[in-house]
C-alpha cells in the first residue's frame, strides 16, 4: 500500500486539520513534537503529511506531490488549479470583502475605473467584472489596509473575519461577498488511484462535522 500524502498549510489550520484527522484515526505522532521538520509520517496507516505556504497547497495537489491537501477556500479560488474540491471543513469561516475609508462608501456605489489593492488580484478582478464595473487591480502582499489610507487605491479587497483591523485603521466594509472557510481539495488521479481510501476518510469526516 503506497502513501496517501496530505499537504497542509502552515500553522493553526495545519493543527486544526490534524484534530479533525485524529477524530476518524489518522493521526501522526510525529507531528506532536517540537521540531522544524516538514514532513512526517505514520508508518502503520501508511500517511504522510508535509507542512507548506498555504498558496503552495493547491499546487502541490495538482501535480501530484501530494493526494489530499487542506487550505481556504480563498487559496482554492486565487490560485484555479486544477483539482477536486471535496469538502469543507467549517474552519476558519469569514468572508472576502470590498472596504475603504467610510467618507467613500456612498461614492463607491457610482464609482467606476476604480483602483483596487488587494493580495487576491484574481477573485478582486472577478468580483467586479460580474458587476460589468472597470478596475484597475493592484497586487499588494501585505498590509493591504495601508492602500486607501496612503492614496494607493480607492477600496481594497481582503479577508475579513471580525472586521477589527479595518476599523482600528479607519477602514469600512462596504460589501461583503464569497463565504470563506478551510476546504479539503484531491488530485484528480488520486482521486481514482486511492477512490476507495479517499472516501472512506470524506465519509467519516463528514459524519464528524455533521455531529459537531
Amino acid at each position: 500500500m503506497k502513501y496517501l500524502t496530505f499537504a497542509l498549510a502552515k500553522g493553526r489550520l495545519a493543527e486544526q486539520t490534524m484534530e479533525l484527522l485524529e477524530k476518524i484515526g489518522m493521526s501522526c505522532e510525529e507531528m506532536k513534537q517540537e521540531t522544524r521538520k516538514l514532513i512526517f509520517t505514520n508508518e502503520d496507516l501508511k500517511l504522510k503529511f508535509f507542512l507548506s505556504k498555504a498558496s503552495d497547497v493547491p499546487t502541490y495537489v495538482e501535480y501530484g506531490a501530494a493526494d489530499v491537501g487542506v487550505v481556504g477556500k480563498d487559496t482554492i479560488l486565487e490560485e484555479e488549479r486544477n483539482l477536486y474540491e471535496i469538502l469543507d471543513l467549517q474552519l476558519g469561516k469569514c468572508h472576502m470583502a470590498v472596504a475603504g475609508l467610510p467618507e467613500n462608501s456612498q461614492r463607491f456605489k457610482t464609482m467606476n475605473n476604480i483602483r483596487v489593492a488587494s493580495k487576491y488580484p484574481r477573485i478582486a478582478k472577478h468580483y467586479f467584472d460580474e458587476q460589468h464595473r472597470t478596475v484597475e487591480i493592484i497586487k499588494l502582499n501585505g498590509s493591504v489596509e495601508l492602500a486607501p489610507i496612503v492614496g494607493l487605491s480607492d477600496v481594497i479587497v481582503d479577508i475579513v473575519e471580525t472586521g477589527s483591523t479595518l476599523k482600528a485603521n479607519g477602514l469600512q466594509v462596504f460589501e461583503k461577498f464569497c463565504p470563506l472557510s478551510a476546504r479539503m481539495i484531491v488530485n484528480r488521479s488520486s482521486m481514482k488511484m486511492e477512490h476507495q481510501r479517499i472516501v472512506e476518510m470524506i465519509d467519516k469526516m463528514r459524519e464528524i462535522l455533521t455531529l459537531s
